[in-house]
């Protein structure tokens, strides 16, 4: 059975996704020519490492963030709570 929880956009796996449930408001006004907003479905595509950037893809659009942005955005995800993980 799956749940859903929120997680800061840092955090998603790749290839996961979910829906940006808020922003933080200094936030907000900076990414809102991306396309970047509450209620929209996300997916995380690749992680740099060593806090590098995340690559998103909202819709049919694809960005990049540096981290600490992405640190501002949550995101609610399903998460799937069977012991062997995904079926």
């Amino acid at each position: 059975m799956k749940t859903k929880s929120t997680i800061k956009l840092s955090e998603m796996e790749y290839g996961e996704t979910g829906l940006i449930k808020e922003i933080e408001q200094d936030l907000k006004d900076q990414i809102l020519g991306r396309g970047i907003r509450v209620g929209k479905k996300i997916r995380m595509d690749t992680k740099q490492p060593i806090n590098g950037p995340v690559v998103i893809t909202i819709e049919k659009s694809t960005t990049s963030l540096g981290i600490n942005l992405a640190r501002k955005i949550t995101v609610e995800v399903k998460d799937d709570d069977t012991p062997d993980g995904p079926s």
